[in-house]
């Protein structure tokens, strides 16, 4: 799940400060889960700029703001209320996507994409994966080095590690040491002494794409 977080109000109302009137589009996936774009936080959103003396013209909710197709559908009635601008309550990627559908209106972003996230209980995530394009958890026992080390450490463990804690954040157990305890429980220990390369992105050239039918 992509986790969000609400922009402090006081960003959100100053993107949307020369505007009049204002669209909102939520998201039903992450969002809505996160409590950052679900019908709930629309209401609530467009009650605050009311009350600073906007006009909503128009809300609506996506079922994902990352799937082009069903955005595209849902912005011709976005469009047709013509407002000045338009806020996307989702992720960063959902922002983008809607404002491809916008016309000329622009579009702007009500929360901070923070990372991809494990849910952990009710309302609890933790970073679990940041996306790097390379991933090595076939070595390292199903364990990230790159979300669970604060230093994203390819080959570990530090010196700093205190009786199995970060020395960064003693609250967290050391990733390396987890991930030999990991491989050491499936009986793939020999793997700790592989030499990773260090994680460079010298070989992507931005932004990628990845389709299923193979080259555009």
């Amino acid at each position: 799940m992509i986790i969000t977080q609400k922009k402090p109000i006081e960003e959100v109302l100053a993107l949307v400060e020369g505007a009049k009137t204002v669209a909102l589009v939520g998201c039903n996936s992450c969002a809505t889960a996160c409590q950052t774009g679900g019908q709930p936080q629309i209401d609530e959103l467009t009650k605050i700029l009311e009350d600073a003396g906007k006009k909503v013209v128009a809300t609506t909710i996506c079922d994902y703001c990352c799937m082009n197709l069903g955005v595209k559908a849902k912005m011709k009635a976005i469009n047709a209320a013509n407002p000045d601008c338009v806020i996307c309550m989702s992720c960063g990627d959902g922002v983008q996507c809607v404002a491809k559908n916008a016309g000329d209106k622009p579009v702007y972003p009500s929360n901070n994409t923070m990372y991809l996230g494990e849910a952990v209980r009710f309302g609890v995530w933790e970073e679990s994966c940041r996306f790097c394009g390379d991933c090595v958890l076939g070595k390292t026992g199903g364990i990230c080095p790159i979300t669970q080390c604060a230093k994203s450490l390819m080959n570990g463990p530090c010196g700093g590690q205190k009786n199995g804690k970060c020395e960064v954040n003693p609250e967290n157990p050391c990733a390396w040491i987890e991930i030999y305890k990991r491989l050491e429980a499936t009986g793939e220990v020999e793997k700790i002494t592989q030499v990773r390369e260090s994680k460079g992105y010298g070989n992507f050239a931005y932004p990628r794409t990845i389709s299923l039918r193979g080259k555009k």
